[in-house]
C-alpha cells in the first residue's frame, strides 16, 4: 500500500497544456476513480502516475519520495490497461508469472504468487487455458491477477471494462469491487467514463473537465450536493434537469425563486438578500420528481413528448413552454401515462439545487439527505 501526492501537477504536449495544477492526495488503501468525458486528461494523469507520460510541471510524492524522473519499473506500480495484452501463446499461469520470471524470483514464490491470484479472482479452473479459450471477463481477471502477482504498491486501471459487453462488465465489476475489498491495505486508482462504475467501487470521485479538478468526495457528496453544474449534470443518469430562474427574496433559512414560465421554489438553504432579482439555475434531479395533484401545487407543468416504459422505472420527457430542452421525470414503472399527455410534477424543497450565474452551487453547504 502507498500514499501518493499530487502538487501543483501539469503535462504540456509542446504548447498544448492538457493538466493544470493538480492539487491531489490520495491516502494509503483509497479506491479513487478519475471521471470525465472524453478528453479530460484522466487516461494522462493516470499515466502520468504510473511514469509512461513525463510530467511538465510540479511533484508525484509516493510514500513522501519524489518520484517524478523515477522510471516506471521502480516505483511500485501494476497497470491494468483498457486491452487485455495477454500472450496469445501462453497459458493463463505463464501469463500471470511472466513478469515474475523476468524479475528472477524463486520457482516456488512464483507458483505461490500466482495461485494466490488466481483464488482471489477465480480463475484456478483455468490456469492451463490459453486466453483465446477465455470470454472477455475472464481474459480481463486473468491482466489483474498479473498485476496482483507483483504485489504493487499501487494498482492503476484503466477504463478496464469498456471493451466488454454490458452483461461482463457487470460481472467483472462486480469481482473488481470483491478484489477491493479482499484486498483492504491497497491503493487503487481507476479511470473511467462510467459513472455507474465510480459511484459502484469509489471511496472518492475525482471529476476532470479539461485538465482540472471539477470536485473530489464520496459518491454521495457528488450526488447530494454537487459543486457546480457540470459535476450535477455529470453525475447521476439521467442528468439532473437544470431551469432558468430569478430569486425572488433570500435571507438566512431559505432562497426563494419563480422559475422561467413555471411555479415558484423554495431552497431551504442560506442566502445573502443581495441575491434578489438575480437570475439563477435551479437543478432537480428525474428521480426527486413526481406527478402533483394539480397546477397550483406543481414545480413545473408540460406536455409529455417520450414515454419509455423501462419496467422498473417510467421515464417521461415533458416539453415546457419557454424551455429548449425537455424535462425529465423518473417515476415508478407502474406509472400510466400518454404521449400528449399534459403532466404537472413537483419535488421536495430538500431536493431542489441552485446555482449562481457563474454556475457555482448555492446549495453545495447543506448537509447530506438521508
Amino acid at each position: 500500500m502507498a500514499e501518493l501526492k499530487l502538487t501543483n501537477l501539469d503535462k504540456a504536449y509542446g504548447h498544448v497544456k492538457v493538466l493544470h495544477g493538480i492539487n491531489l492526495h490520495i491516502a494509503k488503501g483509497e479506491f479513487i476513480v478519475f471521471v470525465g468525458p472524453s478528453g479530460c486528461g484522466k487516461s494522462t494523469l493516470l499515466r502520468c502516475i504510473a511514469g509512461l507520460e513525463q510530467i511538465t510541471g510540479g511533484t508525484l510524492e509516493i510514500d513522501g519520495m519524489v518520484v517524478n524522473d523515477v522510471p516506471p519499473s521502480q516505483r511500485g506500480i501494476a497497470m491494468v490497461f483498457q486491452t487485455y495484452a495477454l500472450y496469445p501463446h501462453m497459458t493463463v499461469y505463464d501469463n500471470m508469472a511472466f513478469g515474475l520470471r523476468l524479475a528472477k524470483f524463486p520457482r516456488e514464490e512464483i507458483d505461490r504468487r500466482v495461485r494466490n491470484a488466481a483464488e482471489i479472482l477465480q480463475l484456478t479452473p483455468y490456469l492451463d487455458r490459453l486466453p483465446k479459450a477465455l470470454s472477455g471477463g475472464q481474459r480481463q481477471r486473468v491482466a489483474i491477477g498479473r498485476s496482483i502477482c507483483r504485489d504493487p504498491k499501487v494498482f492503476l486501471f484503466d477504463e478496464p471494462l469498456s471493451n466488454l459487453d454490458a452483461a461482463l462488465r457487470v460481472a467483472t465489476r462486480i469481482e473488481i469491487a470483491k478484489l477491493n475489498e479482499s484486498m483492504p491495505d491497497t491503493t487503487m486508482i481507476y479511470v473511467t467514463h462510467d459513472q455507474v462504475e465510480a459511484m459502484t467501487l469509489a471511496d472518492r470521485i475525482v471529476v476532470l473537465r479539461a485538465g482540472h479538478i471539477e470536485q473530489v468526495g464520496s459518491p454521495m457528496e457528488l450526488y447530494h450536493r454537487p459543486a457546480n453544474l457540470f459535476v450535477a449534470q455529470f453525475i447521476g443518469s439521467p442528468a439532473m434537469n437544470i431551469l432558468d430562474a430569478k430569486v425572488t427574496s433570500a435571507n438566512r433559512s431559505a432562497i426563494r425563486v419563480d422559475i422561467a414560465n413555471a411555479g415558484k421554489a423554495e431552497v431551504p438553504v442560506g442566502g445573502d438578500a443581495k441575491l434578489k432579482g438575480q437570475k439563477v439555475s435551479l437543478g432537480v434531479r428525474p428521480e426527486d420528481l413526481a406527478i402533483a395533484k394539480d397546477k397550483a401545487s406543481a414545480l413545473v407543468s408540460g406536455e409529455v413528448e417520450i414515454v419509455e416504459a423501462l419496467g422498473e422505472v417510467t421515464l417521461l420527457y415533458v416539453r415546457m413552454e419557454g424551455h429548449e430542452e425537455s424535462l425529465i421525470a423518473k417515476l415508478p414503472g407502474d406509472v400510466k401515462i400518454e404521449r400528449g399527455a399534459t403532466v404537472h410534477l413537483s419535488a421536495a424543497s430538500e431536493a431542489l439545487h441552485l446555482f449562481d450565474e457563474d454556475g457555482n452551487s448555492l446549495s453545495s453547504a447543506r448537509p447530506l439527505a438521508a
